[in-house]
């Protein structure tokens, strides 16, 4: 069985990807980072997780009003 857990390399380029897109809805997630403790742990297969952070409530609204538009386009 092949091993298809993410690597550093890839969380990473999620993180930038998703940074990215949010950028193109003027939504800024101050925290948003790969999450280290993910890649080092004993987990099996390694998770590497990406840490969504905190953001306020105008940030969260302008993230939910951006997905429902595109909820709404498909």
């Amino acid at each position: 069985m092949s091993d298809h857990s993410p690597t550093a390399y890839d969380v990473t380029l999620c993180v930038e990807n998703l940074r990215t897109a949010l950028a193109l809805h003027d939504i800024t997630l101050p925290s948003l980072r790969v999450d280290l403790p993910s890649l080092a742990g004993t987990y099996t297969p390694p998770a590497g997780l990406v840490a969504l952070g905190n953001c306020n409530t105008a940030t969260a609204q302008a993230l939910a009003a951006a997905l429902r538009r595109t909820a709404a386009e498909r």
